[in-house]
């Protein structure tokens, strides 16, 4: 998701040359139909058929949109290129804390989403018997606080729908990225489409093909899987607004209320390998079932409801990008935004919370470099000051996630007996868990 948020209970304390004409194909991702304003437009013509465009940013997610409204939020219009034939609206729901609906509320869509999904008020924890080992409320920790479970489909077409109706582009799938003699890149499409671009912004997901040109490495499995879904009650969800958390050996589980009638669930467990890929919901739902067929029986109720299309089977991976090791976020005229550059583990619910940070940081950023020049650089200048700006922010919280992963999926019987007895109810603070959340975001005004 952009996963789901598993946000957990527990938590410890310049650019370089770019190398020439390097192919590499992208990755298909799931489609699902969409009803939205955005359609398939074309670009203009310049000679020899290549189509020149300012501002290119690759792959129409959360990212991506969010960079494409932040952006027009300032004035400066961008073209996105969505390898799908629409929107990507597979999936459940992601959580954001108050760091994303302050950026929400920046770029001018959290008006609209606030009314549709519920505020979560709190959490509970529960052994796998049921017993109740804590609970929380966020207020108490921190007023300002503002958490709800969004649905990912919703989201992306709220976004989407902020766009003038010629500036996403679907069925535009990236084969091979080079530059020019005058700096800008090219970029070549699978129908053949050459498009010109003097900034690329590349909001292409966890498995980048524009990082991986760029340098980085594939991102890391962990050692854990998660299930997920998002189960329909038709005549309305019985649950209170809160998080739940059930813990057992090597297996976590967790539910919370989406909307009156949805709420999103997860099953993530310890498995050395990704094992065979699994597409058919019905063997997916019988294998979350079986992982944790003696736990509350709100779970599994919650799971034998859930649509099959909402259902997924995916390992959990993350990247660390270590300073002076690691390349930076952009190279000559390409960026890197959210999970393209800093994938990490939904354990804090901060993989989209994150990635709508980069957005609105860049826009604002190139946005200054535009409007002073724009000389190359000057968007040099911009990168870099996004890349300086956002490292110390994503690469920590990375490793958090990944820390906070590997304690919830302990095994060892007596370690899990002092987690629960000792740990969480006595000695967890809520407090510091979501200092990370805390993030100033002013609303974006053009200067025009």
């Amino acid at each position: 998701m952009a996963a789901a948020g598993q946000f957990s209970l527990l938590s410890p304390i310049s650019p370089r040359s770019i190398p020439p004409n390097k192919p590499f194909s992208g990755t298909q991702s799931p489609i699902l139909p969409t009803r939205n304003r955005v359609s398939i437009t074309r670009a203009k013509k310049s000679g020899a058929d290549v189509r020149e465009e300012e501002i290119v940013i690759v792959g129409a997610g959360i990212a991506g949109l969010a960079t494409a409204v932040s952006l027009k939020r300032l004035g400066i219009g961008s073209v996105v290129l969505e390898q799908a034939d629409s929107l990507r609206t597979g999936g459940t729901s992601l959580t954001l804390f108050k760091n994303g609906w302050r950026v929400l509320d920046a770029i001018g869509v959290a008006g609209e989403l606030r009314p549709q999904f519920l505020e979560i008020q709190g959490m509970v924890v529960k052994s796998e018997d049921g017993q109740q080992l804590r609970s929380f409320r966020f207020k108490d920790e921190d007023q300002s606080q503002e958490v709800r479970a969004v649905e990912r489909r919703i989201l992306l077409e709220t976004l989407a729908n902020q766009l003038p109706t010629e500036s996403v582009r679907f069925s535009s799938k990236l084969a091979n990225i080079e530059t020019s003699e005058n700096g800008a890149t090219l970029l070549q499409l699978t129908d053949g489409t050459q498009i010109l671009a003097k900034i690329v912004v590349a909001c292409d997901g966890i498995r980048s093909p524009v990082a991986k040109w760029m340098g980085f490495s594939d991102p890391k499995y962990v050692g854990h899987c998660s299930f997920r879904g998002l189960g329909v009650y038709d005549g309305g969800q019985p649950f209170e607004p809160r998080v739940n958390y059930v813990y057992g050996r090597g297996i976590r589980a967790g539910y919370v209320p989406v909307s009156p009638t949805k709420v999103y669930w997860f099953v993530c467990f310890n498995s050395p390998s990704l094992g065979p890929r699994v597409t058919d919901p019905s063997i997916l739902k019988q294998q979350a079932k079986d992982l944790v067929k003696n736990w509350p029986s709100d779970l599994l109720n919650l799971i034998d409801i859930t649509p099959d299309e909402t259902l997924s089977k995916t390992p959990l991976v993350d990247r660390w990008n270590w300073p002076g090791i690691s390349p930076g976020p952009s190279r000559g005229s390409v960026v890197l935004v959210g999970d393209a550059w800093h994938p990490m583990t939904p354990n804090l619910g901060q993989g989209a919370c994150c990635a709508l940070e980069d957005s609105v940081v860049l826009a604002r950023k190139l946005a200054a470099a535009i409007e002073s020049g724009p000389s190359s650089t000057a968007i040099d200048e911009a990168f870099r000051s996004y890349g300086e700006e956002r490292w110390p922010r994503v690469f920590p919280l990375t490793i958090r996630a990944n820390v906070v992963g590997s304690l919830l999926q302990w095994e060892n019987p007596v370690v899990c007996g002092v987690r629960n007895r000792v740990v969480i109810p006595k000695l967890v603070r809520l407090g510091p868990m979501l200092e990370h959340t805390d993030f100033e975001c002013e609303p974006l005004v053009s200067a025009k």
